[in-house]
Formats: C-alpha cells, sequence, structure tokens
C-alpha cells in the first residue's frame, strides 16, 4: 500500500498591480500575503513565482507572526471596572454602571474617562467582551467624525476633495487613497495622538494630486503640515501596538 505525501495547505495570497513594480514581489504581514506584481506579468506566472517561493513564504509568515506576538498591546486583557482605555492617544478610566434597561450605553466624560452602562442581570462572562465590541463599535463612530472634520478643514485649503471617505479596519495601513481618490482611513488611528490621524488625513488627501511617495508628493505634504515628519515617525515607532486593536 502507498502512502501519499503530506502536503502543506495551499497558499492564499492577495494580488496587486502597481505600475511602479518592476518586477513581482512578495509581501508578508500580520493579517495577509499580498504579491505585488507589474500591469503586464500573468497571473500563471505569478502562481509559479508564487509556488516557487513557498518555503520562504511560509518561513516569513512563522517569522511576522512570532515578532508580532511580542509586540505590546495597548487593549487592557479585560474591559473591567478602571480598565485603562487608549484614546486620542491618552490612557482613559473605564468606569461601569448596572441598569434596569437591557441595553448597553457608553458615553466619554472628556479626559474623566468613558462610562458604559451594562444590563443589571447580564451574564458576568459576557461582560468584558461586550463592552469591546461596544466601544469598538463607538469608536469607529468618532473616526468618522474626527476624520470627516479634518477632510473638511484641510480639502478646501488644498483643494483636494475626496470623492468618498470609508472608514476600515486594517491591520498593515493606515489609509489608502484609490485611483477614483477615494479614500479609506483606518479607525484605529483613534487610539493615536490627534496630530497623527491629521497628518494621516492630509497624506491620503495629498495622493488624490500624486499616485505616488515622489518628492512632489512629500513637499505638499509639508506645504499643509511643516512637521509631517514628527507624526510619521511616531507612527513607525508606536504603530504596531496600535495595529494590534483593542
Amino acid at each position: 500500500m502507498s502512502l501519499k505525501p503530506h502536503l502543506p495547505p495551499p497558499l492564499h495570497y492577495s494580488l496587486r498591480r502597481s505600475s511602479r513594480a518592476k518586477t513581482a514581489r512578495i509581501v508578508v504581514r500580520v493579517d495577509k500575503i499580498e504579491v505585488v506584481a507589474p500591469p503586464h506579468v500573468s497571473e500563471l506566472k505569478i502562481k509559479a513565482f508564487v509556488d516557487a517561493q513557498q518555503d520562504w513564504i511560509r518561513s516569513a509568515v512563522l517569522r511576522v507572526a512570532e515578532n508580532a506576538r511580542t509586540i505590546p498591546s495597548l487593549a487592557p486583557e479585560f474591559y473591567t471596572d478602571g480598565a485603562s482605555i487608549p484614546y486620542r492617544g491618552k490612557r482613559l478610566p473605564l468606569q461601569i454602571m448596572h441598569t434596569a434597561k437591557q441595553t448597553v450605553q457608553i458615553r466619554l466624560q472628556d479626559d474623566n474617562g468613558f462610562i458604559v452602562a451594562l444590563p443589571a442581570d447580564l451574564e458576568p462572562d459576557y461582560r468584558s467582551e461586550l463592552i469591546r465590541t461596544i466601544l469598538i463599535r463607538w469608536m469607529k463612530k468618532q473616526a468618522r467624525l474626527h476624520m470627516t472634520r479634518l477632510i473638511e478643514h484641510h480639502a478646501p485649503r488644498m483643494g483636494l476633495f475626496p470623492r468618498s471617505l470609508k472608514i476600515k479596519t486594517q491591520k498593515s495601513r493606515w489609509g489608502s487613497c484609490g485611483p477614483n481618490n477615494d479614500i479609506n482611513l483606518n479607525w484605529l488611528l483613534m487610539l493615536a495622538p490627534p496630530e497623527a490621524m491629521e497628518y494621516v488625513v492630509v497624506h491620503e488627501l495629498c495622493h488624490i494630486r500624486h499616485k505616488n511617495h515622489s518628492a512632489d508628493f512629500w513637499g505638499l505634504v509639508a506645504e499643509h503640515l511643516p512637521a509631517y515628519q514628527q507624526q510619521r515617525q511616531w507612527l513607525k515607532q508606536q504603530g504596531a501596538s496600535l495595529m494590534k486593536g483593542l
């Protein structure tokens, strides 16, 4: 009786075409494997390229995952009374109140912290995860409000208006600007200082004019945010912890 060799599971990757790419390359991140390739390279050649690099890719996936485990998270281990919540570059305390109502409510008391009202009869085992879910939903709504205000402030001054704004959850990018000037922004910027969020918004608005990171692009960013490099550096140093989310 012959035994079939044990084959590793197939690799799942996303393909991104880039006119700036000279050759195909593989980018391994915590949340995905991405192949960046020039427009003219066929998908058949890309698949052959990925197949030839399988050992390297699997090794890189393990290495990236191990590195991610060493990065400290800003989120509390459990969302209980007194937990410290990251918000706009600060740490704010969480206060839990119990109510006869069957709905969960959350509000922010300036810099005094978050107050969450929970149904009194809610099972204790469900409280932490429920608070986390409600908090993330609240943060996403706040992200849209703050980012919309920043766009409304900077877009007229720059003469650069996005077609649309989407708030996303991403583990490797703070924002993007599509070919039709649709801007995507990461709600996790709500955990960063306001200046860092402003930098990302201006960065993506500048991509409406320059779809690259040329000297002209960075000159436009500097024109509107002269100290942008400080915020860019902050995100490089602290961004991995923010990306771990709540």
